[in-house]
């Protein structure tokens, strides 16, 4: 794999100063503004705003038939609300994870049937001084056959990312979504405080609403892709490997398919396969066969692509883009264009000291922190700036630069003994003086598990970070959190339990001697001390315990790990996941003993592991995105498992929990394999196959399996493009990416979200144009895997 930045990238990098700056937003590929271009076959005036006696205000706001003149040529409506407020809602008088209240306009619709009409049209105008980032949400409600909000999907809430000061032009599809009572529509908009240039008030004008029927509305669930569509990696292909793209076509002439070059000259033809797998019938344009590098477009009969890549170096535009996103996500730091220095006034506080909790990165589309999320993200910037070093300088130096922000952080969290300040959920700009109503605890603990992991970051560094004395000062470090991690273990066993909130809560015992082996092989590495060998290897012989070694049902399914030695719950993930701490701890004693006597059991459960992949990866076929895996039918009964594995659950999650389980596929009477993980509050798969794919390219460099090696580029493949809906998931790269849920920052160029969602209980892929949290919620974690699993690819 190489990393080289295009001419093209390159200009883009000096105007934002090698990413001191954000990269500008490339808007005119976006999905919203491709959907503009559709041909609207019918359409009804819902509101033209000449009557506005239908519109009530709630919440703080103010509603007032005084707004600019519309591009209809009306009066808008204008929703006014202030930026901050003089006390927390009632609702949430702590403050905790809420902003400071929500002005609404609301529109009665008096239970209108909208079946006939599969888009809403509006235009809107903000006008708020100050604000970079200006956002509100679209807000409906169906009372009919099917209710709208629902439990799971949070339908009913479409967040609308705007430009200031212009009249913007937005849509939102409903093809699928319930409409046949309609009861209300309007617009909701949040006070989250003041930023330093915010000003006193977001103001909103609200024009014309339009009910559409449009052609080819997106295909929001299933795995069909739309009609006469071809889906590929927008990015394009490494040229060693699978080379698969796939389509749905009404044309009789669509039997073979062709790759055009950038000379628009035809360098390659095959026949299209019709596929059949269990996710239904598909035709398949396969060139694996072709490796000549360069630029090509698809053609198959009437329908054609847009340009990408096949190389080895065609990743570096990406890698560019979502570290742009981790830039502008800096907590405690002025971004330009995004925010001012923040949350100086949140504070942790553990045995009479406290700390400013402001530096790293936040975590999402809110401002909330994660400590250990740093730490994650920290490692895959210093795995990737490893993987470029020697390629690219600028790439690697600027890899770096971010690398240290967020050790920095990761330093200055430290109480002592053992002690971190930890995360908190924060929704808001605070107003930066301490003492004040608005400032929000910050939570501190002592985790043995998340200090394993500080102390594989810290080893890490001191291994590659240029800066000598800091590398001097974090071997120290390390050791000091490796010694507490494990006087706590010993201490308190696998009962020593995070908060509730924490992203490591759901950490099951089989992943906590992972990290114990992890962390204790890394010490190894960087001290040679025998102490950290010997501790590596017993903690590894537990995780080995936990591996399954007796195949499940006729399809012999093995090699999947269980949450404990008990081997009762078997190891899931539904929103944060390291599922590839198993083959990191094997990696790292791999290399660090290799003539160890129980080396040979542990390259074996490498390559058991290995074969789960790829026999997980064909019940996604012909897509490739790793499922979440294997299930026993009676998990749900083991209510401490449950519990910490899925938060706000519901008091129907027992019956849900079956009701998901029997959507996937029966492998035996008590098993059964699941291509979206079982989830109730938080869902979106980024995190849970990106963290496979990396263990697939972490098995396939030790077992140089080109199989592994191609299962892991599947996942890259996924998120941009390759998938039901044609849509990269990553903002700005590649074509038809769509807007996220990004309440504070705004959006961001090399934004990823949370990740496909299912609708209710079903286990096929959903992802509506709606947009709202968690799936459609930028997340600091899928950057994080996206970089580690590039870091890992080829090796």
């Amino acid at each position: 794999m190489v990393f080289k930045t295009n001419e093209d990238m390159n200009a883009k990098l000096i105007e934002s100063g090698y990413l001191h700056s954000p990269l500008p937003l490339e808007r005119e590929n976006s999905l919203e503004q491709t959907g503009l271009t559709k041909q609207v076959l019918k359409q009804r005036v819902l509101c033209d705003m000449q009557d506005i006696s239908g519109w009530t205000a709630e919440g703080i706001g103010t509603a007032a038939h005084d707004g600019e003149v519309t591009p209809l040529g009306h009066t808008a409506l204008r929703l006014q609300l202030p930026t901050v407020m003089p006390n927390w809602p009632e609702s949430q008088p702590d403050g905790d994870y809420v902003p400071f209240g929500h002005g609404v306009a609301v529109f009665n619709v008096k239970n209108e049937d909208w079946t006939e009409y599969n888009r809403v049209h509006f235009w809107l105008r903000p006008d708020c001084p100050g604000a970079r980032t200006v956002n509100i949400a679209l807000i409906y409600a169906n009372d009919g056959a099917e209710k709208i909000p629902d439990a799971y999907n949070r339908e009913g809430y479409h967040e609308v990312n705007l430009i200031n000061r212009q009249w913007n032009e937005c849509f939102l599809e409903i093809p699928n979504l319930p409409r046949d009572c309609i009861t209300r529509i309007g617009f909701e908009s949040a006070a989250f405080g003041k930023d330093r240039a915010t000003g006193e008030y977001l103001r909103f004008d609200i024009g014309e609403i339009t009910l559409q029927e449009v052609a080819e509305p997106e295909i929001d669930e299933g795995w069909l892709p739309g009609n006469n569509t071809i889906v590929y990696s927008m990015t394009g292909y490494f040229s060693k490997g699978g080379k698969t793209a796939i389509m749905r076509s009404d044309d009789e002439n669509a039997a073979a398919f062709s790759l055009w070059d950038a000379e628009n000259k035809k360098v390659y033809e095959n026949s299209v396969k019709p596929v059949k797998s269990r996710l239904g019938d598909f035709n398949l344009l396969d060139f694996t066969d072709f490796e000549r590098e360069g630029e090509y477009t698809l053609h198959c009969g009437k329908v054609s692509t847009q340009p990408f890549s096949v190389g080895e170096d065609i990743w570096t535009n990406s890698v560019w883009k979502v570290l742009n996103f981790i830039f502008c996500e800096r907590c405690g730091c002025p971004v330009s264009e995004k925010h001012g220095s923040c949350h100086g006034d949140i504070l942790a506080e553990h045995n009479g000291a406290a700390l400013a909790f402001n530096g790293g990165w936040h975590d999402a589309g809110d401002m909330s922190q994660q400590t250990l999320q740093t730490g994650d993200v920290l490692y895959s910037l210093l795995e990737l700036a490893s993987k470029v070093k020697g390629q690219d300088t600028l790439l690697y130096k600027r890899l770096i630069e971010e690398a240290e922000w967020g050790l920095d952080f990761i330093l200055k969290c430290r109480f002592g003994g053992g002690y971190r300040a930890s995360s908190a959920g924060i929704v808001h700009w605070s107003d930066g003086f301490i003492g004040s109503y608005d400032d929000r605890p910050a939570r501190a603990q002592n985790n043995s598990f998340d200090n394993f992991l500080y102390a594989v970051c810290e080893s890490y560094a001191a291994r590659i970070l240029p800066d000598k004395m800091l590398c001097e000062k974090l071997k120290s470090v390390a050791a000091e959190d490796f010694d507490f991690a494990i006087e706590k273990f010993r201490k308190d066993g696998f009962g020593g339990l995070p908060f509730y909130w924490e992203h490591s809560y759901p950490t099951s015992e089989s992943q906590e001697m992972a990290a114990l082996a992890w962390a204790a092989g890394e010490m190894y590495v960087l001290t040679g001390e025998e102490r950290y060998a010997a501790e590596a290897v017993n903690a590894i012989n537990y995780v080995l315990e936990c591996q399954c070694v007796n195949p499940v049902g006729e399809a012999k399914i093995e090699g999947f790990f269980y949450r404990n030695t008990d081997k009762k719950v078997i190891q899931h993930a539904n929103h944060q996941s390291r599922e590839q701490l198993y083959m990191q701890a094997l990696k790292t004693l791999l290399i660090a003993l290799p003539n160890h006597p129980s080396a040979a059991k542990w390259l074996e459960a490498v390559k058991r592991y290995g074969n789960y992949l790829k026999q997980a990866a064909a019940f996604t076929a012909p897509y490739g995105m790793l499922p979440a895996g294997l299930y026993r039918l009676d998990e749900v009964n083991d209510k401490e498992s449950f519990n910490r594995q899925h938060l706000f659950a519901g008091e129907n999650a027992q019956k849900d929990y079956i009701e998901q389980l029997k959507q996937g596929a029966a492998i035996d009477a008590e098993h059964y394999f699941k291509i979206f993980p079982v989830w109730f509050s938080f869902r979106g798969n980024s995190a849970v196959h990106l963290s496979m794919g990396k263990a697939a390219a972490i098995c396939a460099g030790i077992l140089n399996d080109r199989e592994l090696s191609g299962i892991a580029a599947e996942q890259l493949y996924w998120v941009v493009g390759k998938n039901p809906f044609g849509q990269s998931l990553i903002y700005g790269e590649g074509y038809r990416y769509a807007e996220q849920a990004v309440y504070l920052p705004g959006t961001m160029t090399g934004q990823i979200p949370v990740g496909v969602q299912t609708k209710g209980n079903r286990d096929i892929p959903y992802w509506p144009q709606a947009n709202n949290a968690t799936y459609k919620e930028a997340w600091l974690t899928s950057a994080g895997k996206w970089f580690s699993l590039l870091a890992e690819m080829g090796d």
